[in-house]
Protein backbone atom coordinates (compact mmCIF):
# COMPACT_ATOMS: atom_id res chain seq x y z
CA UNK A 1 0.00 0.00 0.00
CA UNK A 2 1.40 3.83 -0.83
CA UNK A 3 0.38 5.25 2.24
CA UNK A 4 2.13 2.13 4.54
CA UNK A 5 5.04 3.05 2.45
CA UNK A 6 4.55 6.84 2.62
CA UNK A 7 4.08 6.44 6.76
CA UNK A 8 7.09 3.85 6.49
CA UNK A 9 9.32 6.61 4.47
CA UNK A 10 8.31 9.65 6.53
CA UNK A 11 9.08 8.06 9.94
CA UNK A 12 12.37 6.93 9.34
CA UNK A 13 12.82 10.49 7.58
CA UNK A 14 11.50 12.18 10.97
CA UNK A 15 14.65 11.43 12.56
CA UNK A 16 18.07 13.73 12.26
CA UNK A 17 20.51 11.68 11.95
CA UNK A 18 19.03 9.42 9.73
CA UNK A 19 18.73 12.34 7.13
CA UNK A 20 22.21 13.07 7.76
CA UNK A 21 22.94 9.45 6.74
CA UNK A 22 21.14 10.28 3.61
CA UNK A 23 22.82 13.00 2.69
CA UNK A 24 26.02 11.37 3.29
CA UNK A 25 25.11 8.41 0.74
CA UNK A 26 24.12 11.33 -1.77
CA UNK A 27 27.54 10.89 -2.09
CA UNK A 28 28.03 7.48 -2.88
CA UNK A 29 27.94 4.38 -1.59
CA UNK A 30 30.03 3.60 1.37
CA UNK A 31 30.32 1.20 4.50
CA UNK A 32 28.80 1.19 7.82
CA UNK A 33 31.84 2.20 9.74
CA UNK A 34 32.07 5.03 7.03
CA UNK A 35 29.11 6.15 7.99
CA UNK A 36 29.08 5.82 11.63
CA UNK A 37 32.54 8.23 11.72
CA UNK A 38 30.84 11.37 12.38
CA UNK A 39 28.56 10.35 14.81
CA UNK A 40 28.75 10.02 18.40
CA UNK A 41 27.41 7.28 19.04
CA UNK A 42 27.81 3.57 19.63
CA UNK A 43 27.93 1.26 15.93
CA UNK A 44 24.51 -1.28 16.92
CA UNK A 45 22.93 2.26 17.31
CA UNK A 46 24.17 3.61 14.52
CA UNK A 47 23.34 -0.16 12.77
CA UNK A 48 19.71 0.26 14.42
CA UNK A 49 19.46 3.81 12.27
CA UNK A 50 20.37 1.82 8.94
CA UNK A 51 17.50 -0.95 9.50
CA UNK A 52 15.60 2.04 10.29
CA UNK A 53 16.40 3.19 6.70
CA UNK A 54 16.63 -0.28 4.91
CA UNK A 55 13.26 -1.34 6.26
CA UNK A 56 11.59 1.71 4.55
CA UNK A 57 13.34 1.47 1.57
CA UNK A 58 15.69 4.46 1.58
CA UNK A 59 19.15 2.13 1.51
CA UNK A 60 20.15 -1.03 0.22
CA UNK A 61 23.14 -2.69 2.18
CA UNK A 62 25.55 -5.28 0.83
CA UNK A 63 28.13 -7.58 1.64
CA UNK A 64 31.78 -6.66 0.87
CA UNK A 65 34.24 -9.25 2.29
CA UNK A 66 33.98 -8.51 5.68
CA UNK A 67 32.16 -5.14 5.25
CA UNK A 68 28.44 -4.04 4.82
CA UNK A 69 28.11 -0.92 2.31
CA UNK A 70 25.14 0.84 2.43
CA UNK A 71 23.89 2.86 -1.04
CA UNK A 72 20.66 5.51 -1.62
CA UNK A 73 17.61 3.72 -2.86
CA UNK A 74 15.70 7.19 -4.99
CA UNK A 75 12.26 5.37 -5.11
CA UNK A 76 11.20 5.94 -1.88
CA UNK A 77 12.13 10.08 -2.01
CA UNK A 78 10.50 9.69 -5.30
CA UNK A 79 7.21 8.89 -3.93
CA UNK A 80 7.34 11.37 -1.45
CA UNK A 81 8.15 14.19 -3.77
CA UNK A 82 5.32 12.86 -6.05
CA UNK A 83 3.16 12.91 -2.82
CA UNK A 84 4.06 16.64 -1.94
CA UNK A 85 4.05 18.24 -5.43
CA UNK A 86 0.10 17.53 -5.09
CA UNK A 87 0.09 19.40 -2.06
CA UNK A 88 2.38 22.12 -3.38
CA UNK A 89 0.25 22.48 -6.96
CA UNK A 90 -3.03 22.76 -4.81
CA UNK A 91 -1.48 25.36 -1.95
CA UNK A 92 -0.10 27.41 -5.24
CA UNK A 93 -3.19 27.84 -6.61
CA UNK A 94 -4.89 28.89 -3.30
CA UNK A 95 -2.44 31.26 -3.08
CA UNK A 96 -2.64 32.40 -6.59
CA UNK A 97 -6.59 32.86 -6.03
CA UNK A 98 -5.42 35.07 -2.48
CA UNK A 99 -3.16 37.37 -4.49
CA UNK A 100 -5.52 37.79 -6.83
CA UNK A 101 -8.16 38.71 -4.61
CA UNK A 102 -5.62 40.86 -3.21
CA UNK A 103 -4.71 42.90 -5.60
CA UNK A 104 -8.31 43.44 -6.80
CA UNK A 105 -8.97 44.80 -3.51
CA UNK A 106 -6.25 47.42 -3.55
CA UNK A 107 -7.05 48.05 -7.04
CA UNK A 108 -10.66 49.17 -5.42
CA UNK A 109 -9.60 51.17 -2.44
CA UNK A 110 -7.34 53.22 -5.17
CA UNK A 111 -10.10 53.88 -6.94
CA UNK A 112 -11.69 54.74 -3.79
CA UNK A 113 -9.68 56.43 -2.31
CA UNK A 114 -8.61 58.73 -5.61
CA UNK A 115 -12.22 59.84 -6.03
CA UNK A 116 -12.47 60.97 -2.46
CA UNK A 117 -9.42 63.01 -3.09
CA UNK A 118 -10.41 64.82 -6.02
CA UNK A 119 -14.47 65.37 -4.66
CA UNK A 120 -12.39 67.21 -1.79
Amino acid sequence: MESDRLSATFSALADPTRRAILARLLLGECSVGELAQPFEMTMPAVSKHLRVLERAGLIAQRRDAQWRRCRIQPGPLKEVSDWTERYRQVWEERLDRLDDYVQQLNAKERKTHGRKQRSK
